[in-house]
């Protein structure tokens, strides 16, 4: 894992800012070297004076980073990339703000040589406070967005009130309670807090957010404290409670071993059959017989997973998966999960 090159996938509605994000990454003196992938460079109010000029589908930006143009194959232009001398830190590439990232972030589990050399590190969703709440209302697409982040860069907070950002905060935790969340104006986002999160391992979320994922406990069984939420205003961090009616998410926890002979198949089959509509599956999980932790992560249909660290001593052994989709099969989920355990 550790030579992999990380991708960041870029993702967020139209004028929400993520072009502000992506100057920032091409003009700051980060000292790293970014592959900067962009749809139609020509769309992207990248700034003229950056570009050093390069072969046509390739632009070489003057503090270090590449830029390049997705006209075509994505495959190909990262197969260009890797072959290309002084080798980068790592990959951003900018989705459409219209379009779906999966098939984006898919193609880093599709291809064989893409997949031994990179790997995906996080889905980074730039959302705007002042318009998402009517974006969520009529457009799936932002709702997919939201669903799909690793991290949200929730940006424009100096346009909305103290209580409207509240609520929107309560919208997008409906749609998605396991993403880290920033609130920016101008998309004032430390670049680290963005770039190399490696959400792939689950990890970097639960050193940040311990109650990551006990937020199940509290949150989807008590419809009936809707009416007087003053009373769990402290779980909550004084959000509000909404639950979206179509987008999904369940996190399932096994107190020690699972079975690899079960597990595997299952995820596979679940997948298989019920991956159209799972956005995002995540897990860390306590293979018997196996020292390091085991930890695999999927987008719709298609799934990758690896041991990495070990277990530590004072670490208690538990395997924990999350979904992300819409009209999730919960019952079946936990019974499918639960008999898994060693």
């Amino acid at each position: 894992m550790a030579d992999k090159i990380p991708v960041t996938v870029l993702t967020g509605y139209l004028g929400a800012g993520k072009t502000t994000l992506l100057n920032r990454i091409l003009s700051e003196p980060h000292g790293k070297k970014y592959a900067v992938i962009v749809n139609e460079f020509g769309e992207i109010g990248i700034d003229n004076d950056l570009i050093v000029g390069a072969d046509e589908e390739i632009f070489e930006m003057n503090n270090g980073c590449i830029c390049c143009t997705v006209r075509g194959d994505l495959i190909r232009i990262i197969e260009g990339l890797m072959k290309r001398k002084g080798r980068f830190d790592a990959i951003i590439v900018e989705t459409t703000g219209l379009a779906d990232p999966a098939p984006v972030a898919q193609t880093f589990f599709v291809d064989q040589d893409v997949q031994e050399k990179a790997t995906l590190d996080a889905v980074v969703t730039v959302a705007d406070a002042k318009f998402l709440a009517t974006q969520l209302k009529d457009s799936p697409e932002a709702k997919n967005q939201i669903a799909f982040a690793d991290v949200i860069v929730l940006n424009k907070q100096d346009l909305v009130t103290p209580a409207e950002m509240r609520l929107i905060e309560a919208r997008i935790r409906a749609i998605n309670p396991y993403a880290k969340l920033h609130k920016t104006s101008r998309c004032d986002v430390a670049l680290d807090a963005v770039l190399g999160r490696n959400a792939f391992d689950l990890e970097r979320i639960l050193d940040l957010e311990p109650e990551f994922l006990e937020v199940d406990e509290h949150d989807h069984d008590h419809h009936h404290h809707h009416d007087h939420d003053h009373d769990h205003d402290h779980h909550h961090h004084g959000l509000k409670h909404y639950h979206d009616e179509d987008m999904q998410s369940l996190s399932l926890t096994i107190e020690g071993d699972v079975a690899p002979a079960k597990f595997m198949p299952w995820i596979n089959d679940v997948l298989q059959r019920d991956g159209a509509s799972i956005l995002r599956s995540k897990g860390i999980l306590s293979l018997r017989g196996e020292d390091r932790r085991y930890v695999f992560q999927g987008v719709h249909m298609m799934i990758e997973g690896d041991t990495q660290r070990a277990w530590r001593s004072d670490e208690k052994r538990i395997s924990r998966i999350v979904f992300i989709g819409k009209d999730l099969k919960k019952d079946e989920l936990h019974k499918g999960f639960m008999a898994c355990a060693a």
